[in-house]
C-alpha cells in the first residue's frame, strides 16, 4: 500500500473515532410524562382442587380421581370451555404416625390431591362458580386473581394524556430557563404497561360466596425530548 493512501484510511479511523462534539447534538429538554385509567377486570381465575385421604395409596388415588371427575363435570356444566381449566398441581404423598414409645413415624396412610386452574372470562359469574365447584365436591380453593386482558389498548386514551404531561413538564422547565419549546425530536414508552394493582385473594369456601372485582388502575409512562428553538 502506497503511504497516501496508509494516510487516508488512518485519518478516516481518527475521525470516525473522535468524540462528538457538544454543539452536535439538537439543544433538548427530555422528561417523562404519567398517566393513568381506571378499569374493570374481564378475566378471572381461581385454583380449585379436592384432597382424599384413604388407608393405602390405590383407595386415595381412586377417591380422588372420582372426586376430580364431578369437579371437572360441574366445570363443564357451568359452561367453561375445557380450555379454561388446566391441572396445576397433582400429588400423593403417604401420611406419618408418631410412635411415642419408639420415636418412629410409621406410615399410616395416603393423601392424594389433584387441583386444576380455572380461567372465568365473564367475571360476574365467579361467585356462582365458586359456590358450583363447592357443591361438586371442591374442598380446597385457593387464590382468586382479577385480570385485564385488553390493558395495552385500554391505555391508548392514557398515552395521549402522558404525552400531554411531558408537554407540561416541559413547559415549565422551558419558561424556567428562559427558552422556547419546540416540536418532540424522540418519544419512547417506559416498559410495559400493567396494572398497579391486581385484585387477589382466598375464595370464600362458603355459600354463596361474596366476591368483589373492583377495578384495576392501569398506568404508563412516556420519555419525551422536545427540542429548544434557535433564535428565540
Amino acid at each position: 500500500m502506497k503511504k497516501p493512501a496508509i494516510l487516508a484510511a488512518v485519518l478516516a479511523t481518527t475521525l470516525l473515532a473522535a468524540p462528538a462534539r457538544a454543539d452536535d447534538f439538537p439543544a433538548a429538554i427530555s422528561v417523562s410524562g404519567e398517566a393513568s385509567v381506571s378499569v374493570a377486570p374481564d378475566l378471572a381465575q381461581i385454583d380449585a382442587g379436592v384432597a382424599n385421604d384413604a388407608k393405602t395409596a390405590k383407595e386415595a388415588s381412586d377417591a380422588n380421581n372420582a372426586a376430580m371427575g364431578k369437579v371437572l363435570l360441574a366445570l363443564k356444566g357451568a359452561g367453561i370451555a375445557e380450555k379454561d381449566y388446566q391441572t396445576s398441581r397433582l400429588s400423593l404423598q403417604p401420611q406419618y404416625g408418631q410412635n411415642k414409645s419408639t420415636g418412629a413415624s410409621p406410615v399410616t396412610g395416603f393423601r392424594a390431591s389433584n387441583r386444576v386452574t380455572v380461567k372465568i372470562r365473564d367475571v360476574t359469574k365467579v361467585a356462582g362458580i365458586i359456590d358450583t365447584l363447592v357443591a361438586a365436591g371442591a374442598n380446597d380453593i385457593g387464590n382468586i386473581s382479577f385480570e385485564v386482558t385488553q390493558a395495552s389498548k385500554l391505555l391508548d386514551d392514557a398515552r395521549e394524556q402522558a404525552v400531554a404531561d411531558s408537554r407540561r413538564k416541559a413547559e415549565i422547565y422551558a419558561k424556567a430557563t428562559g427558552v422556547t419549546l419546540g416540536a418532540p425530536l424522540s418519544v419512547s414508552e417506559g416498559g410495559a404497561p400493567v396494572p398497579l394493582f391486581k385484585a387477589r385473594g382466598a375464595a370464600p369456601m362458603a355459600a354463596p360466596a361474596a366476591v368483589a372485582p373492583g377495578e384495576e388502575t392501569l398506568s404508563v409512562t412516556v420519555n419525551v425530548s422536545w427540542a429548544i428553538k434557535q433564535g428565540q
